[in-house]
C-alpha cells in the first residue's frame, strides 16, 4: 500500500519518513480533505505498519488528473479523491508488470473554484 498526499500538505509522509510526527503551519493545496495540521496519535501508528510507501504529488499534477477524469472517464472526483490516480497518472508511483488497484473516491468538488485552473 502507498499513501499519497499533496506536496504542500506532507505532513505524514515526513512524518512517515522520518517515524516522528511532523506538522504542516499552513497546508495550502486545493486538496481541502488533506489539509491536515499533523497526522493523528491513532492514525500515524497505522500508516507506518500498513502502508509501505508514502509520495506526493504537486497541486498541478493533481488538476491534470482531475481534468482526465472529468473529461475522459466522465467522473467528477473532489481533489483528494484523486490523489492516488494523480500518482499513478504521473508517474510518481511505478509498477509496470503488477496489478493495481488505486481509490478514486469523493464528488464533493467545488467546480467553479477549480474551473480558474481550467488550462484553456
Amino acid at each position: 500500500m502507498i499513501g499519497v498526499e499533496p506536496e504542500a500538505g506532507d505532513d505524514m509522509t515526513r512524518s512517515f519518513q522520518t517515524k516522528t510526527l511532523q506538522s504542516v503551519v499552513h497546508p495550502d493545496t486545493i486538496a481541502d480533505g488533506a489539509r491536515t495540521l499533523c497526522p493523528g496519535q491513532l492514525t500515524f501508528p497505522l500508516v507506518l505498519h500498513y502502508v509501505q510507501d508514502m509520495v506526493t504529488v504537486s497541486d498541478a499534477a493533481l488538476l491534470r488528473s482531475m481534468f482526465f477524469l472529468w473529461e475522459r472517464m466522465k467522473l467528477i472526483v473532489e481533489p483528494t479523491g484523486a490523489l492516488a490516480i494523480a500518482a499513478l497518472l504521473e508517474g510518481i508511483v511505478s509498477a509496470p508488470d503488477a496489478r493495481i488497484g488505486v481509490v478514486i473516491s469523493g464528488g464533493n468538488a467545488d467546480i467553479r473554484s477549480l474551473l480558474k485552473h481550467l488550462p484553456l
